[in-house]
């Protein structure tokens, strides 16, 4: 069997490869690492990803002179530096080397593919937005009448943050606005996660805002890709305050600007929408001052004239309600003085019956209750013991108390019975029913 040291099957790979390879070919990938040294080399790692999922990977190398001339043309081209995380279309040689192995030998960019492969992701970014039903929920909410207190999201040392600040500090029409600042990177792979904290935390205290805006300056393009993201556009549309954007220069527009309430071009543009609001509430309320002024001037007008006829109509109402009320009190009068004397001859024949009665009615009465006190005088001679006893009859007692029925006597009851003369004490042996003849 014939052997084969490592070093000699590299070689034979190698040979291999160079005989059944193209010279170069043109390869999609994402640069997943990259690393510049000193000598100007450029060093990368190239993946393909498939839901996140890396499902291929390869060294890449650009060499230093290639690559100070693909930066810069790439740089002009897409306005970003070349970095991780960016879809390249690339033209490159494949080498394989016997010790550090297979390898990328990149000689050719098209930067035209990066901006197709960014679009490309927007326009996916945007139908997922659509599809969740997210997209215009935040387009949908009523902008407040005049909104003074804003939360702000962006950089303290954005050069745009301090043009919206004194844009609106400074305002002509001495507008006052109340502005906390909720500080977020705004570019690099940190940014839209910094940006999600920042809507969050703005969150936790939307009761103490009316608007939320969301302000950089301007950039190159692929500086902007943070927000044209699912997960932070996702979070803006469905903010419950509306948003307002001011992101990048004329020329940029992001999914951000899209999905929020309002988009200006630039946080100044945002500062001159937050005071013109307000200028055009001030006009309002001055319009419907002047219309309440107007309208007060008619009614007090009208309210004139009315009072006016009302005082002439009450004068001469009051007169007739006089004419009339004198002459019902001239009929009450005569009414009253007939019924005074009516009653006072009344009452005057009422005082003679009653003298009259006075006078004979005790005479009466004492005689009626002589007699009734004579006669009451006789009973009770008659109904006196002593004068019962003289006609025959006898008192029985049991136990000192007058006995009335036989029906409370009970066997050995002792009975006392008296006349006039004698007592006589006697006990009861038995009791026995009447019998009825």
């Amino acid at each position: 069997m014939e052997h084969l040291s490592l070093l000699q099957l590299n070689e034979h790979i190698g040979e291999t490869l160079k005989k059944g390879l193209e010279t170069s070919y043109w390869i999609i990938a994402e640069i997943g690492e990259m690393r510049v040294t000193q000598k100007g080399h450029c060093y990368l790692e190239m993946v393909e990803k498939e839901d996140e999922q890396i499902r291929a990977k390869m060294r890449a190398t650009i060499w230093s002179f290639t690559y100070r001339n693909l930066s810069v043309w790439f740089h002009r081209f897409t306005g970003k530096e070349l970095q991780s995380g960016i879809k390249i279309l690339f033209n490159a040689t494949v080498q394989f080397h016997e010790v550090y192995g297979i390898s990328l030998n990149i000689k050719d960019i098209d930067a035209q593919f990066t901006l197709g492969e960014r679009a490309k992701k927007r326009n996916e970014t945007v139908a997922k937005l659509v599809e969740d039903g997210v997209y215009d929920m935040n387009k949908e909410l009523h902008l407040p009448i005049a909104p003074q207190h804003i939360a702000v999201i962006s950089s303290q040392t954005a050069a745009g943050y301090g043009d919206f600040l004194n844009q609106l500090t400074d305002n002509n029409y001495h507008y006052k606005f109340h502005i906390r600042l909720f500080e977020a990177l705004m570019q690099g792979d940190q940014a839209e996660a910094s940006l999600i904290k920042a809507i969050h935390q703005v969150f936790e205290q939307i009761d103490n805002f009316d608007l939320l805006v969301i302000i950089r300056g301007g950039g190159a393009s692929l500086d902007l890709d943070c927000f044209d993201s699912y997960e932070l556009n996702s979070h803006i549309a469905q903010f419950p305050i509306p948003v307002i954007t001011g992101i990048g220069h004329e020329r940029d527009e992001t999914i951000a600007d899209e999905v929020a309430h309002t988009k200006m071009k630039t946080p100044t543009a945002v500062a001159e929408f937050l005071i013109s609001g307000l200028r055009d509430f001030e006009d309002k309320l001055d319009l419907q001052f002047e219309r309440m002024s107007q309208y007060a001037s008619v009614f007090m007008q009208d309210a004139s004239y009315t009072l006016e006829r009302l005082g002439h109509e009450l004068h001469r109402n009051t007169d007739n309600l006089l004419h009339y009320n004198d002459k019902i009190l001239g009929q009450l009068g005569h009414k009253l003085t007939f019924a005074v004397n009516s009653y006072l001859d009344h009452e005057e024949d009422r005082l003679e019956r009653t003298k009259e009665y006075i006078t004979t009615q005790p005479a009466k009465i004492l005689i009626k209750e002589t007699e009734r006190l004579s006669q009451l005088d006789h009973n009770i001679k008659i109904l006196d013991p002593h004068n019962v006893l003289r006609r025959g009859y006898t008192i029985t007692t049991s136990g000192g108390i007058l006995m009335k029925n036989i029906r409370d006597l009970k066997n050995g009851a002792e009975l006392v019975t008296s006349d006039l003369e004698k007592t006589i004490v006697s006990q009861v042996k038995s009791i026995k029913p009447k019998k009825n003849d």
